[in-house]
């Protein structure tokens, strides 16, 4: 009956020493293949946003830290840059009101503040409603490059339902509003404080002319 007891125990024992071998060993592999998996997106939107460039865009990205989008956030920069001077800024963002929380983004602002493009990197959204955010979904998100803070109207910078220009999805409201938000702080946090995007040169640096006029959409 012991010698039982102690057999089953240390089979037992050997069974559980070999399964925490293999789940560390899948977690291991697995992490290798996600971080790949999202480099090579990475790499895919930052195309899709920017081209011309001369420079190693994923060596030359550094990070800073701010406030952003209402919360404090380590955002990633990605200088493109022509002979050696840059010309645009490509920023991984999150924005946190999304309706299933947080929405991370690539967005591109060229140095006369236009914006190059807005891509979703990860997101939570409802699928069928919230995904077409998604480029591979819908070409709803094509329509912010070139735009900019004064272009359209501040008045102009919301969703057809709250009295702008953009519209939402059916059934789904609070994700192409929380782009759209996203975005035009973006290049707010461009135009009145240009110095936190680290290396922008001081002739290049200056606010967008005009009057600010901040906007905030109420997530419900």
């Amino acid at each position: 009956m012991i010698k039982s007891i102690l057999k089953s125990g240390a089979l037992l024992f050997a069974f559980t020493i070999v399964s925490i071998f293999f789940v560390n060993w899948t977690q291991d592999s697995t992490e290798e293949q996600i971080k790949y998996n999202e480099e090579q997106l990475l790499i895919l939107r930052l195309g899709e946003l920017v081209s011309g460039y001369d420079n190693d865009i994923l060596q030359d990205k550094y990070t800073q830290e701010m406030i952003l989008h209402g919360v404090k956030q380590k955002i990633n920069i990605y200088p493109a840059k022509r002979n050696q001077t840059v010309f645009a800024y490509l920023l991984e963002h999150t924005y946190p009101n999304g309706y299933s929380g947080d929405i991370r983004l690539l967005t591109g602002v060229s140095i006369d503040q236009k914006l190059l493009g807005v891509r979703v990197i990860a997101h939570k959204e409802t699928p069928g409603l919230g995904d077409k955010i998604e480029i591979r979904k819908s070409n709803w998100i094509e329509q912010f490059s070139g735009l900019s803070l004064f272009n359209p109207n501040v008045d102009q910078w919301k969703v057809t339902r709250d009295g702008g220009m953009f519209d939402s999805f059916t059934g789904a409201t609070i994700t192409p509003r929380a782009i759209v938000t996203a975005s035009y702080q973006l290049l707010e946090l461009f135009a009145q404080k240009p110095h936190l995007i680290k290396i922008l040169p001081p002739e290049q640096a200056r606010p967008a002319q005009g009057k600010l006029k901040k906007i905030s959409h109420a997530i419900k």
